[in-house]
């Protein structure tokens, strides 16, 4: 049985492209329901915040993403918004990954009963979404083109995956990513490296992953490795090919060990994902060494010796976390992948950290 995968309905690329938003926007104002803007509070005040296209009863919504998004907080904003929206005509999130995140697990409960925790799995969604749009302002996470939405609940971290979660409507312009902190933008960015490299080397993988994958890649160490004057247009390109390639095949150990850490630590994905992958040259040796000197030439220094507070009763619990994950180890290491990575040996892994 092949996995037939919703895709994207509509991108648009192009710098300057952000001030088309009100345009696209339009057929979804036809029947005068309000648009919500999720956008991230990083730029209250700031001049995007002033050029997002609000009309009429439209809602702007300032959302914190200091932490990791939390079922809790996608099931207050959805009250938040229901309360002082309705059912809106649309829900467009504009940030970083953990935003757009945001963004299209409010858009599933606004359709859905219950807590965003009832759904963390895959295909547990009944009801479509509202029209959803991811607009990043960071790239690499490739939160704009996945099936999932990762949140962090009561019990686990997992993505409500879903072919209702995909966006309706993405929109690209590296103008907005262009003035991104040096650190996070690299942490963000290597998230796309990662899982190009767990695709690539994984069981999973196909002709299809592998294109995009391989795409993906080679603008990484574009940007990472070389010297291009459109680093921005690039790296936006390999954080959708990137997300694009793992649609169809899966990522590996790295994502898997990284959820514990951002469930038990509430260490954020992005550089969650480069602490737990330098430890890991046992598995993507040709990656790794890459991946160091990516970060020599962009002066990057990890967070060291992250696990020595931490209790035997957390790691165990961060053991849990990445267990969970199944398919990301059944990629990585096969269908027997429960004989070569016991407990103790993933508890080796995290005190090496």
């Amino acid at each position: 049985m092949f996995r037939n995968f919703k895709m994207v309905s509509r991108v648009i690329f192009g710098r300057g492209s952000f001030n088309q938003l009100d345009e696209i926007l339009a057929p979804q104002r036809a029947d005068g329901r309000p648009v919500v803007f999720m956008l991230d509070d990083v730029f209250s005040g700031k001049e995007l915040e002033q050029r997002v296209p609000i009309n009429g009863t439209d809602l702007l919504v300032l959302v914190n993403v200091d932490q990791e998004p939390k079922t809790s907080y996608v099931d207050q904003l959805t009250a938040d918004i229901r309360q002082k929206a309705g059912l809106p005509a649309a829900v467009i999130g504009i940030g970083g990954g953990s935003t757009m995140d945001l963004a299209k697990a409010v858009s599933l409960m606004l359709t859905n009963p219950g807590s965003s925790a009832d759904y963390q799995g895959w295909d547990l969604i009944s009801n479509p979404a509202v029209y959803h749009a991811g607009i990043p302002t960071l790239s690499g996470t490739g939160a704009e083109v996945s099936r999932t939405t990762v949140l962090t609940g009561p019990q686990k971290k997992l993505g409500i995956n879903s072919d209702y979660t995909v966006f309706d409507q993405i929109l690209l312009d590296p103008e907005l990513i262009a003035n991104a902190p040096a650190e996070q933008r690299f942490y963000t960015a290597m998230d796309c490296y990662i899982h190009c490299v767990e695709s690539l080397t994984g069981t999973y993988l196909n002709a299809f992953s592998q294109a995009y994958g391989e795409k993906a890649m080679d603008l990484c160490r574009q940007v990472f490795l070389g010297n291009c004057p459109d680093a921005d247009d690039k790296l936006m390109m390999a954080s959708y090919c990137g997300g694009m390639s793992i649609a169809y095949s899966q990522v590996g150990v790295c994502h898997a060990l990284s959820y514990g850490l951002g469930f038990v630590l509430g260490i954020h994905h992005g550089i969650g994902n480069c602490i737990a992958f330098n430890q890991l040259e046992e598995f993507y040796p040709e990656g790794v060494a890459e991946f160091r000197k990516m970060m020599e030439k962009h002066h990057i220094r990890l967070p060291e010796k992250i696990m020595a507070e931490v209790s035997d009763r957390q790691i165990e619990k961060m053991i849990d976390v990445a267990l969970i994950l199944e398919p990301l180890w059944e990629n990585a290491l096969g269908s027997n992948w429960r004989e070569q990575m016991t407990r103790q040996r993933i508890k080796e892994l995290y005190l090496a950290m």
